[in-house]
């Protein structure tokens, strides 16, 4: 397949509903090309690489953080929301990002972490100062029980207690994540009206949208109740890993409050007359589906958000599927999802889930039908699987406080692979910032291309949202599952236009009745009339069009 031609422009710029059914591809910048020789990927080599995306059919790209950071967690500790770190470029190479992007027909996200900064951010700087500084009630500061202890049980997610204990202001300070991570307080007029001016100055530049990271942990209990316990038969391991205490609580009070709703009509506000659309990530094993419907609802909210269903250890079967679309037409019969298999904090999806390739083709597939939007992960269209990091070649922090039990994120964050001609895959002139698997080498974008391989099958599975614009915005029906078959109908609100979907996920034939009236298939082999049965062999897909 060649390269993908842009639409018209002036249609394209002024789509409000291009964010609907949009297929994004995530960037995990210090790991998808570098252009300077120094190990760690950078803007410059984004622009290099854009080709390779546009080609594979995605509608817009996700730039995970590149700002200023003293790189404690990676880019997700900001020091400076409105320049690039040095390691990764400066402002000039993000705006030929941007220009390289559109000129292909992708529009471009970036990765907003706006729940908490670095503490070297000067804000945090001069809020620890004293209590009675200009910005002293920027972050979450609380004094100490009687006892000198924290202020209350919350637990941060990188392990112990959210609570850090400042010398300076003899309080505590809320950390979601790690002790260097300090969190921003929503609860503070002046800090949403900064980092609202943080939004307008990426739209200024350029930027179609955001993807928000831990949206739902903006807002904090201001009366700080403690969290309730959370009984061992309800705790899950889809937001923390199962070693992690952070699962034994339920999170009433220490995320997803409220007073959220109105921060997010003010971004939404700001966003609109720019025509940008964002993604917030929920953080919630409980309540995921939940949050959704209420960040989602309406026109005066996000666009769009996902939960942690599609991430999670658990293989996807047909019943989970069927479940989660059941739970969120529950919770959310107004919202609008957007779906991963993977992503830069998880194992990829094609070791979690012990793919084949075969099975990963269907996988990607169901992933394109299905009603909502989709993001996919950087590699996972060459079926990468989960890099095997020894522990002196850790960079995590999460990994390194868990180890063994959890080896925390960076199997799924090694660099990307280019060519399989050298040892760093095409990736560095120089030696990576975490090693390249030796069997991704075989596995590399530019040779790993023919007509059977994943990528072409990536490359087709997206071409259905253009080719069927039902897929993209379109009711989604009769959702079943019976064993390893699922079964489902993509369709206008009129039923003019449909198209039946069916995926045998698992490793057995299986025979279907044919759906009623008359029909056309078009996967695997276009135009072929339906008969009264449907065989589909061992991960085999058929969809067909109303005739």
């Amino acid at each position: 397949m060649g390269m993908v031609e842009k639409p018209n422009a002036v249609a394209w710029a002024q789509d409000k509903n291009w964010w609907r059914g949009t297929v994004i591809y995530q960037i995990y910048p210090r790991s998808f090309q570098d252009s300077n020789g120094d190990g760690i990927g950078d803007l410059a080599g984004i622009v290099q690489r854009l080709p390779h995306i546009a080609e594979l059919g995605a509608d817009a790209i996700w730039i995970s953080p590149f700002f200023t950071s003293p790189m404690k967690d990676f880019g997700y500790d900001v020091s400076d929301y409105c320049d690039v770190d040095p390691m990764f470029g400066q402002l000039a190479d993000f705006d030929a990002v941007i220009a390289r992007a559109h000129d292909l027909g992708l529009r471009v996200m970036i990765d907003l972490v706006l729940s908490h900064t670095s503490d070297a951010h000067p804000w945090f700087r001069e809020s620890r100062a004293s209590r009675t500084n200009t910005r002293a009630n920027w972050y979450v500061w609380a004094d100490p029980k009687m006892d000198g202890t924290a202020p209350n049980n919350w637990l941060s997610i990188f392990g112990g207690s959210a609570w850090q204990w400042d010398a300076r202001r003899e309080q505590y300070f809320l950390h979601n994540f790690l002790t260097s991570q300090p969190d921003l307080n929503f609860h503070e007029p002046q800090v949403q009206d900064a980092l609202l001016d943080v939004a307008r100055f990426w739209l200024d530049r350029g930027v179609d949208g955001f993807r928000l990271d831990t949206i739902n942990f903006y807002t904090h209990d201001k009366y700080l109740r403690d969290n309730p316990a959370l009984p061992p038969e309800q705790r899950n391991a889809d937001t923390a890993p199962a070693v992690n205490p952070y699962n034994h609580q339920m999170h009433l009070f220490d995320k997803s409050q409220p007073e959220n709703i109105e921060f997010l009509k003010k971004l939404r506000a700001v966003m609109k007359p720019y025509n940008a659309a964002a993604v917030g990530e929920v953080g919630d094993a409980q309540r995921g589906l939940e949050i959704l419907g209420e960040y989602t609802r309406g026109d005066d909210r996000m666009q769009m958000c996902y939960a942690f269903e599609f991430l999670s250890p658990k293989r996807l079967t047909p019943a989970r599927v069927v479940e989660t679309f059941d739970a969120l037409e529950a919770a959310a019969p107004d919202g609008w999802a957007c779906w991963a298999f993977s992503n830069h904090d998880v194992v990829r999806h094609i070791t979690r889930w012990g793919l084949s390739v075969k099975a990963a083709k269907a996988y990607a597939t169901l992933l394109m039908c299905l009603r909502g939007s989709a993001c996919l992960y950087q590699g996972e269209e060459l079926g990468l699987p989960e890099a095997d990091i020894a522990f002196e070649d850790l960079q995590d922090p999460y990994g390194i406080e868990f180890w063994p039990e959890f080896k925390g994120r960076d199997g799924c964050r090694t660099p990307m692979v280019w060519q399989s001609d050298n040892q760093t895959g095409g990736f560095s002139a120089g030696k990576p910032w975490l090693p390249v698997p030796a069997q991704h080498l075989q596995l590399a974008g530019e040779t790993a291309r023919g007509a059977d391989s994943l990528f072409a099958h990536y490359q087709t599975a997206l071409g259905l949202r253009r080719q069927f614009p039902v897929l993209r915005s379109g009711v989604q029906r009769g959702l079943t599952a019976q064993g390893d078959l699922l079964t489902f109908i993509r369709e206008t609100d009129t039923g003019e236009d449909a198209l039946f979907c069916a995926f045998n996920l698992g490793d057995q034939s299986i025979e279907l009745p044919a759906p009623k009236g008359l029909w056309q298939s078009v996967w695997p082999n276009g135009g072929a009339a339906l008969g009264k049965t449907i065989t589909l062999g061992p991960w085999q897909v058929c969809l067909a069009s109303k005739a």
